[in-house]
């Protein structure tokens, strides 16, 4: 049985970890280069949307504060004997696919990243680079929960010097203010509702996710009713902060002009690492990578750490293969669990590049996860009344209407040929589902047992 040693700091780091990572380095010049000087507009709409999306993740987390997360909530919500059997199951099983592709994300963003400091790695070398990566954080999850957690925040720290770092650099040079006074010059809401907005808002919102992997850890987190919803609105509040100053300080040393055109051009990808080597040569340009690679290790450990409890969740309800349902017999983690999407990033790493991951990760999660979420909180409310719930989102209805909306706008955002990928899985999710319930004369098929 899983233990709650988790705290509330502890569970805040593994949060904010999780969304740091690769991402806010290298999406960086990616927004700048999709809607120029508006960059920081993609910056401020991902932060409000995972403000109000964390809304229904508080509420469904201090209800149900049980390994699995999103898992438990798509249960309870659609009726655990009915869709909710069916919902629960697509969840998991996309899940096996985007969880490691995230994982994979952050791997081939650490070899990405890694050729600053080696540039005359060959294709080949990034990819074993990257599947290394994923091997060696996996040996590290290798052990029991209460030393993860002290590993958590010591990879904490160095997230979290990284980015004051980078801050500072742009304090000291003293022109970070300047972005700020430019945010209004040449405002546009043409480009505010344009499709390349939208798709701006799809990489900034990539490097908020992980507000919620606490959820995914309820079943080991020390008073959960009130620490789940904490710590998530303390991660999104305090990344928000360190991703718009992180931006307008190498905006101050390294124009948004001059940063889109190497991206047009398809020439410099190592934003943070140049503007560290503008401002204190290449020495600490050096240091500065290994910091962001740390970063990417770090939250390389959070992902893998909080979705290898997902499909145990579902095993023990029997709701998925049973296989994944057993833990470590003296370190007493799901280690199936683990293997299973440790092996997936490791092919996935060496089969992707990092742009493919990126909007696959949203579209897969967006419509069953995020969107069936917002809707089983209103479910739920109506079958069961808001007595019994330990935290109430403020505004209800309006947090939920409104995460809908965005999260379709977001869906739309990530193309056709992105959005194509969720119905395969969908599709093929579908298809084992209805054969396992057919097998097993459950929901819809359970009236065949008369």
């Amino acid at each position: 049985m899983l233990q709650r040693k988790i705290s509330l700091f502890q569970a805040t780091v593994l949060n904010m970890i999780d969304m740091v990572g690769i991402g806010p380095f290298v999406t960086l010049p990616l927004i700048m280069a999709f809607i120029g000087n508006m960059y920081l507009y993609a910056w401020i709409a991902g932060a409000v949307l995972s403000m109000v999306d964390a809304m229904i993740w508080s509420e469904l987390g201090a209800a149900f504060p049980l390994a699995g997360g999103s898992f438990n909530f798509l249960s309870e919500a659609y009726g655990y004997n009915k869709a909710g059997k069916m919902m629960s199951f697509l969840y998991v099983w996309q899940t096996i696919i985007q969880a490691p592709l995230v994982a994979a994300s952050a791997a081939i963003g650490f070899s990405s990243y890694l050729l600053y400091l080696i540039p005359n790695m060959s294709e080949v070398q990034q990819k074993l680079v990257s599947g290394f990566v994923i091997i060696f954080i996996t040996a590290l999850l290798y052990r029991k929960i209460e030393k993860i957690g002290m590993i958590g925040v010591f990879l904490w720290i160095g997230v979290l010097a990284t980015l004051c770092w980078i801050i500072w650099g742009g304090i000291s040079h003293g022109n970070i203010l300047l972005p700020f006074k430019e945010i209004s010059h040449n405002f546009s809401w043409n480009v505010l509702i344009s499709f390349a907005f939208g798709q701006a808002c799809v990489k900034s919102i990539y490097s908020y996710l992980g507000y919620y992997n606490v959820c995914h850890l309820g079943g080991e987190i020390k008073n959960p009713i009130k620490n789940i919803p904490k710590s998530m609105f303390i991660s999104i509040i305090g990344i928000t902060v360190l991703y718009i100053l992180m931006n307008a300080s190498v905006a101050s040393v390294i124009p948004w002009q001059e940063i889109k055109a190497w991206q047009d051009n398809g020439k410099n990808t190592f934003v943070v690492s140049v503007f560290i080597e503008r401002l204190y040569g290449v020495a600490a340009a050096k240091l500065a990578t290994g910091m962001i690679l740390w970063v990417a290790l770090a939250s390389l450990f959070a992902v893998l750490l909080g979705y290898s409890r997902v499909p145990y969740a579902a095993a023990v309800k029997g709701n998925f293969f049973k296989i994944f349902a057993k833990l470590h017999p003296t370190k007493n983690f799901p280690y199936v669990s683990l293997l299973v999407m440790s092996i997936l990033a490791f092919f996935f790493s060496l089969l992707f590049r990092m742009s493919e991951v990126i909007s696959a990760i949203l579209a897969m999660r967006i419509i069953i996860q995020f969107i069936g979420q917002a809707i089983g909180v209103v479910l739920l409310r109506k079958r069961r009344g808001v007595e019994s719930l330990p935290y109430k989102m403020p505004l209800y209805p309006l947090p939920v209407v409104l995460a809908i909306l965005m999260w379709l706008l977001i869906f739309y955002a990530t193309g056709l040929k992105v959005a194509s990928t969720f119905f395969i899985v969908l599709g093929t999710g579908l298809l084992v589902y209805l054969i396992k319930s057919k097998w097993s004369n459950e929901w819809p098929f359970e009236k065949q047992k008369q």
